[in-house]
């Protein structure tokens, strides 16, 4: 049973900085795309960062140069390392396993992690 797990959202104060982790673990044979989503209170899911399992990266406007995402394929593990926190950034934050191929399954789809509260306080 693939099962993914989000840790490392705490509060911080602003300009502060985090790390997020998030393994993805079971019997799996591919993952295509991993990433990061937030969803603030009263506001729809959005796109933090993603990374394909060739390396390449898509990120936000809004996190550009700020946050930075990475992966161990090895340990179908990404990573968010997130710089000059601000107070609009607070938000439970998603992990999300994209075109996931457990093995011996001939179908892929997404699993997402329950998600892990970030607070930046002011």
């Amino acid at each position: 049973q693939v099962q993914v797990m989000e840790s490392g959202g705490g509060l911080v104060q602003t300009g502060g900085s985090l790390r997020l982790s998030c393994v993805v673990s079971g019997s799996i044979f591919l993952i295509n795309a991993m990433g990061w989503y937030r969803q603030a209170p009263g506001k729809q899911r959005e796109l933090v960062a993603s990374i394909t399992s060739g390396g390449s990266t898509n990120y936000a406007d809004s996190m550009k140069g700020r946050f930075t995402i990475s992966r161990d394929n090895a340990k179908n593990t990404v990573y968010l390392q997130m710089n000059n926190l601000k107070p609009e950034d607070t938000a439970v934050y998603y992990c999300n396993a994209e075109g996931l191929r457990p093995l011996g399954v001939r179908g892929a789809r997404d699993y997402w992690g329950q998600g892990t509260q970030v607070t930046v306080s002011s």
